[in-house]
């Protein structure tokens, strides 16, 4: 047998889409406080979800210690899986162990002012990664049937239930109900003809020209191009549980109903 194929493992070059937590300040102490003010009130939105530490935002001058925030970050069941820092940043913030991590996010990092960022984050050293999904379901629910897929769209026609994910490279269209405790991924846009109750992100390699379309916005969070709400800041009455569109304007979200008749 060739000594680079085995039938127990691969070892593959790839992408992982995480959460990037920005760091804006070297006050430790503040960070922990509202990190727990954030996070208290809604603990199972990012439960478990891996993230990685972004210190592009901090002055040349400013270092944090990376090991206290990556224990800060398990306190509140987030896994801390890397670092994304500049070329300037990247001696100190190599002391922590943690892996440095390149981000696909097409906008600087210095000039994003949202509530919170997630772009694509792939090792800066040439070591392997999980395979990027192409439109998958994970969790204890039964696998989600694709209705249909290409290059541009795929088209989901069953509900989703809490658990289930779908992620798609291009446009997504679901036809059912997106329950709580379910997520869709788009790297385009997002069309959903039933009500969302679960997690939209779209444009989620930083497409800041994506939108989300839905019939009944009820969500636990949207997101688009990393800029995020979710259910702890209460929706407007005339958008919530109606037709929406949602979209960026410079960094903040914009919500508008939508007129189907």
């Amino acid at each position: 047998m060739s000594p680079r194929k085995s039938p127990f493992f691969e070892l593959r070059s790839g992408a992982v889409d995480t959460l990037l937590f920005v760091v804006k300040t070297t006050n430790l102490e503040e960070m922990r406080a509202e990190l727990t003010r954030r996070f208290e009130a809604t603990p199972e939105f990012f439960a478990n979800d891996t993230v990685a530490i972004d210190v592009r935002r901090l002055a040349e001058n400013e270092r944090v210690p990376l090991a206290d925030i990556a224990k800060l970050l398990d306190s509140v069941r987030m896994r801390p899986i890397g670092v994304v820092a500049d070329i300037a940043q990247q001696a100190w913030a190599n002391e922590a162990g943690l892996p440095l991590l390149d981000a696909r996010d097409t906008r600087a990092s210095k000039g994003s002012e949202g509530d919170g960022a997630q772009a694509a984050a792939q090792p800066a050293a040439a070591a392997a990664a999980a395979q990027e999904p192409e439109a998958a379901s994970s969790g204890a629910a039964e696998p989600v049937r694709i209705a249909s897929t290409s290059s541009q769209t795929t088209v989901v026609d069953k509900p989703l239930r809490s658990g289930q994910r779908i992620y798609a490279k291009g446009d997504l269209v679901v036809l059912g109900m997106v329950s709580n405790g379910a997520e869709v991924i788009a790297e385009g846009n997002i069309h959903i003809y039933a009500p969302l109750r679960g997690r939209a992100l779209a444009g989620v390699h930083g497409n800041h020209d994506a939108r989300i379309f839905c019939t009944c916005l009820e969500p636990e969070l949207i997101s688009i191009a990393g800029i995020y709400r979710t259910a702890e800041n209460p929706l407007p009455a005339d958008v919530n549980g109606k037709p929406v569109q949602i979209w960026l304007d410079e960094e903040k979200l914009m919500i508008e109903p939508l007129r189907l008749t």
